[in-house]
């Protein structure tokens, strides 16, 4: 074998070398990129799961307390003890709220404010720090049950979800509430 041989022998072995490092090296990074991402969006299923779940406890905290108030529905526990309930539940959201301000896309973000700022409407009816109807609480409600699907759109397309929560094949849903008591049914 002569020289010239031996050295396009050796310059093949060297670029077989070159592009296998190449290809491991962008098969690698891309490798971690994807788990990057991944880590990232169960990051942020983590926090846009637990916000919605601290939102909806404080929900399910309010109605309780305004039910009891309003002689709708008794309950086992005195208004403070509620009151104290409403106010850590209202903690809590605050606290799943700023993760979601941390991980959350400008869209989720700002459905994040608004859904919040719904939720302390319902909190302020239900403690008294604003009055209204039942009526009205309903509407408070169906507000910010409306205000937790927007949430989960903006969520949805954040994370990359396909679908939708809402339009021609979710249609809209009113609340599961008996209806409003009438003052002759109290007499009874």
């Amino acid at each position: 074998m002569g020289t010239s041989e031996q050295l396009i022998t050796i310059a093949a072995v060297l670029l077989g070398a070159l592009t296998t490092h190449l290809t491991t090296y962008v098969m690698e990074r891309s490798r971690h990129r994807r788990e990057l991402l991944t880590r990232w969006d169960d990051k942020k299923l983590d926090a846009y799961e637990g916000y919605v779940d601290r939102v909806r406890a404080g929900i399910f905290l309010a109605v309780q307390l305004y039910e009891h108030k309003e002689g709708l529905r008794e309950s086992e526990r005195t208004e403070p003890e509620m009151l104290a309930e409403i106010a850590e539940a209202g903690r809590l959201r605050g606290r799943a709220f700023e993760r979601v301000m941390l991980l959350g896309g400008d869209d989720v973000v700002e459905a994040a404010h608004n859904l919040n700022a719904k939720a302390l409407e319902v909190d302020w009816q239900a403690t008294g720090k604003v009055t209204g109807t039942l009526e009205g609480w309903r509407d408070r409600n169906r507000t910010v049950f409306r205000s937790i699907n927007s949430f989960h759109e903006a969520a949805r397309v954040d994370l990359g979800v396909a679908g939708s929560v809402t339009g021609e094949q979710h249609p809209e849903r009113d609340l599961l509430l008996p209806s409003a008591r009438r003052d002759d049914d109290t007499h009874a």
